[in-house]
């Protein structure tokens, strides 16, 4: 199976590497009251420690843990609130699983307060715009994935309008690491995200997602997050609690284009699939 990743595996915090000439599954582990699909569930430590375990299990490589919901209408949370929701769950998961843990945000004190814990990876939505996000992130070193975003959370399905997405998308993604080496930040510490349905409608994210070879040929591990989004939902016709066969599907389509990192809600029906791809492509 050709990948479109052909790079050294991504060296992390603690010796540790994660290599990317295959498709890894990246857990997402919301810690947050309102993330669209499983607000609320994991904010006690002993439910948040049983997921990380569950889907660690079953087949998980990495675990991306975020204590602020950036769904479409999303408000702001507090840094404090924010470090209170990620920093507990982190240093549990540290101390009890062999994971690499990402962190999702964009809040500089974060950053720092989850790489103090053995952190190994940032995951930014905003791509280090906030001030001295991006400062940070070059002090402390770790690898960094940028994603693109248009507008900010609380409206950016308010009617996002582009020229040419794929175009734009692109562009941006390329400039954000130009200016992240730009500080002296290692380019093969960098992976991209397009950023599905962030600031983007059903037509936008089609455009991307047929076109996400050319995010590969940028030369950086592509992050493909898709799972029980609106998008497959438009699809599919189905609600949240219905979308997961689709979305595995659309993984598959991801890795096929030559995705290396996917994040998903339903890690085992994943690399479930993603086994079957390698055995029978």
């Amino acid at each position: 199976m050709g990948f479109g990743w052909s790079g050294a595996p991504l060296s992390l915090p603690g010796g540790r590497r994660l290599v990317l000439d295959r498709p890894q599954v990246a857990g997402i582990l919301n810690v947050t009251p309102d993330s669209f699909s499983d607000g609320g569930k994991f904010c006690q430590l002993d439910a948040a420690l049983a997921q990380a375990d569950k889907m660690v299990q079953d087949g998980a490589s990495v675990l991306d843990i975020g204590g602020e919901s950036t769904r479409p209408g999303a408000k702001a949370v507090s840094t404090n609130e924010e470090l209170d929701r990620v920093l507990p769950v982190i240093e549990a998961i540290l101390s009890r699983l062999d994971v690499v843990v990402s962190v999702d945000t964009s809040t500089p004190e974060v950053m720092r307060g989850a790489v103090s814990l053995g952190a190994h990876l940032i995951n930014d939505v905003r791509a280090l715009s906030r001030p001295e996000a991006m400062s940070t992130v070059v002090e402390l070193g770790v690898p960094v994935i940028l994603m693109h975003m248009q507008g900010q959370p609380g409206t950016m399905q308010q009617q996002p309008v582009y020229g040419d997405v794929v175009e734009e998308v692109l562009g941006y993604l390329a400039e954000r690491v130009r200016l992240l080496e730009s500080h002296g930040f290692a380019r093969d510490k960098v992976l991209i995200d397009p950023g599905f349905g962030f600031g983007k409608d059903y037509g936008h994210n089609v455009a991307l997602f047929r076109q996400l070879e050319r995010f590969v040929s940028l030369g950086f591990p592509v992050m493909v997050g898709v799972s029980r989004k609106r998008m497959i939902g438009t699809i599919t016709g189905q609600e949240v609690p219905g979308r997961v066969t689709g979305s595995v599907v659309a993984a598959v389509l991801a890795v096929q284009k030559g995705a290396t990192l996917l994040r998903v809600h339903d890690v085992a029906e994943t690399v479930e699939a993603l086994k079957v791809l390698a055995a029978l492509e």
